[in-house]
């Protein structure tokens, strides 16, 4: 009898789990907009709606990609610093003109990517490791390039970041874009599905004969593009490019948006909607500490909590 309880009490921990980790991130930010409804002076204004849209969208481009890589069974902690060198090509190449300032920006992310795609998928250095070096090398390229803060006033650049259409701004239809882009890629293309495979069981993977390699390296380029592109709206929306701050802690909230979303560590499945209502949480939980007046570092306290939790119960189902 004690058997029986006992195994009915880890089929209910599991399903806990596995509810959790499936729609804990709609009830964390259906919790978080009730406790903001009722709390938060002037929160259902148009206004403020429309700053957290234009807030979480480079989160969201971010996360985007983070997933992917994630997906793969890897992680890229260059992301943030990818936005900052982006911020200070953007505004060197501006002289040229904002379209070709822009793909100059792409073309620095590429390039990252592809360096860090390559040392993880031909030279089979750990992801995190690759990463890690690409985080602080060109965190410190953006810094020589543009040591200070430098504003612009080109009105092409600024327009992409402050402009709308119908009502709603081109930072904001970005990356809704991005996002129906990489959930049509994930759920209904072969690249998609070769990704998830390869994070699944990248040994299968490469016996059944898939190009991993290749596959691994345009994950992180994409990884590298969506990055820069995060980096040029929030440039264009400051109307300054500062390589010093801009980027800051990018790729914890990205890792949090994807965890909590329901994307494993693990690899093996990427969950979209989940990665954007994971962004959304993290925006709307900084948001919150700071219209009632506790500093920035509690939300990064609270992302470590939440990632903690978020793996745990991942870590929970998988050993079961």
């Amino acid at each position: 009898m004690s058997d029986l309880t006992l195994n009915l009490s880890q089929l209910h921990r599991e399903r806990v789990l596995a509810w959790l980790q499936e729609y804990g991130v709609y009830v964390a930010v259906g919790a978080l907009l009730v406790f903001n409804v009722m709390f938060t002076p002037h929160f259902l204004s148009a206004a403020n709606f429309r700053t957290q849209l234009v807030q979480v969208s480079p989160i969201v481009i971010v996360s985007l990609a983070m997933a992917l890589v994630i997906g793969t069974q890897g992680i890229d902690l260059s992301v943030g610093s990818v936005m900052a060198l982006a911020a200070a090509v953007v505004v060197l190449y501006l002289g040229y003109g904002a379209v070709p300032a822009i793909v100059a920006a792409l073309v620095a992310g590429a390039l990252v990517g592809a360096t860090g795609g390559a040392l993880v998928a031909y030279l089979d250095i750990q992801p995190i490791v690759a990463t890690l070096a690409l985080l602080v090398g060109i965190r410190g390229l953006a810094n020589v390039l543009v040591p200070q803060l430098r504003e612009f006033r080109n009105p092409d650049l600024i327009a992409l970041g402050s402009d709308t259409f119908l009502g709603v701004p081109f930072v904001v239809l970005v990356a809704a874009a991005l996002t129906v882009v990489v959930a049509l890629v994930v759920r209904r293309t072969t690249f998609g599905r070769q990704i998830v495979a390869i994070g699944g069981n990248r040994a299968a993977s490469e016996l059944s004969g898939l190009p991993v390699r290749p596959i691994l390296l345009a994950v992180y380029v994409i990884s590298g593009v969506l990055a820069a592109g995060a980096g040029v709206l929030a440039t264009a929306r400051l109307q300054a490019s500062d390589p010093t701050s801009l980027g800051l802690f990018m790729e914890l909230s990205a890792i949090t948006a994807v965890v909590v979303g329901g994307t494993p560590l693990s690899g093996g499945r990427i969950r979209v909607l989940g990665t954007v209502m994971g962004a959304l949480l993290m925006q709307l939980l900084s948001a919150t500490l700071i219209k009632h007046d506790l500093p920035q570092s509690w939300t990064q306290m609270v992302q470590a909590g939440i990632i903690l939790v978020a793996v745990y119960a991942t870590r929970e189902r998988g050993t079961r």
